[in-house]
């Protein structure tokens, strides 16, 4: 049994006791699969489309945020 210093989901903590069960042989073959559905960290853009898609009209927000917050917002 592994330790982990972190939280796993049972998902992922069966995934990998499948992998370390697998024959040998079928190795390269489902890590090229799952190498496929990745989508690595470089490939993605940066800023992400929706980044900075917010307006305001003013540009205090950040220094604004305890009285923001104290004023209830995004309360209905």
């Amino acid at each position: 049994m592994r330790s982990y210093t972190q939280p796993v989901s049972a998902d992922r903590e069966e995934l990998r006791r499948l992998v370390d069960e697998l024959p040998d042989d079928e190795v390269p073959n489902t890590l090229a699969h799952v190498r496929a559905r990745l989508v690595r960290a470089q490939d993605r853009p940066w800023p992400p489309a929706w980044f900075g898609a917010g307006t305001a009209r003013r540009t205090d927000t950040a220094a604004r945020s305890e009285e923001i917050l104290a004023e209830g917002f995004a309360r209905g």
